[in-house]
């Protein structure tokens, strides 16, 4: 079986609905996972936009969301996972706002793309609540058994008057 993640909230390369943005409540979408291998200990999701900050001179990769160690039999994530929905155990990693937890979409100009990365990994990250991207992504080289990528988009609507 391959490992797969999705959403019951927007279809894959689709649009993200606005609740889940910063034009909206800003909360995560409920995202399904399976196919998880059996030698996986731990789970991670990066949720990052590579469209940054323009999709026309894409300059970075912002990142929204970091989740790690996440129990390998995870099934799903609900929509509007705070802190005390996550299994126990999950840690959260720093976004690019320097905080932990979920930033939706909110791009500055265009429609980006959201990357939905999930990685099935052979260990769990000896990684704390202030990981980077950067920090996890060294922690888990030689050590992803499996990937998942969901892409969503989102583009924002000009307010009247703007």
């Amino acid at each position: 079986m391959t490992l797969t993640l999705r959403s019951d909230a927007f279809q894959p390369e689709g649009e993200i609905p606005v609740r889940h943005t910063c034009d909206g409540e800003n909360v995560s979408p409920p995202l399904r996972i399976s196919g998880v291998p059996p030698q996986a200990r731990s789970l991670a999701l990066l949720v990052e936009d590579p469209d940054a900050p323009d999709p026309a001179a894409p300059r970075m990769i912002w990142v929204h969301w970091l989740l790690l160690n996440l129990p390998p039999d995870t099934a799903e994530l609900p929509d509007g996972a705070a802190a005390q929905d996550l299994p126990p155990g999950t840690v959260q990693g720093m976004n690019d706002w320097r905080r932990s937890g979920y930033g939706g979409p909110c791009p500055p100009v265009g429609r980006h793309r959201y990357l939905h990365r999930l990685y099935a990994l052979d260990r769990r990250l000896d990684c704390g609540p202030r990981t980077t991207r950067a920090e996890f992504l060294r922690a888990a080289r030689g050590h992803v058994l499996a990937e998942a990528v969901l892409i969503g988009q989102y583009g924002r609507v000009p307010r009247d008057g703007a």
